[in-house]
């Protein structure tokens, strides 16, 4: 198991926000990853267009997650219509 920092970009519209949050966090659950810290960054504009949205919703976390169930969460992620963007990086490299 190792340590992750893990950051997502949903929609700025409420609904979509809060779906989007349920799907992450029920990947989450379903591959055996530890949420140790939840942390909502709010609304922000966006450097580029993503999607034709020009604002972006923040959530980070740090997790606890076996190596081979990243590759598997990340593919989920980019196919996913509730997630504009993410990123999981290990803190310990």
């Amino acid at each position: 198991m190792r340590n992750y920092e893990f950051t997502v970009i949903f929609d700025a519209n409420d609904e979509k926000m809060n779906a989007g949050l349920k799907f992450v966090t029920e990947a989450f659950a379903k591959a055996g990853v530890e949420i140790t810290k939840q942390e909502d960054l709010g609304v922000r504009t966006l450097a580029y267009l993503i999607n034709k949205q020009d604002k972006g919703h923040y959530v980070y976390f740090e997790l606890t997650a076996d190596p081979t169930k990243i590759a598997g969460l990340s593919h989920d992620f980019q196919l996913s219509t509730l997630v504009l963007k993410y990123l999981f990086v290990n803190p310990e490299k």
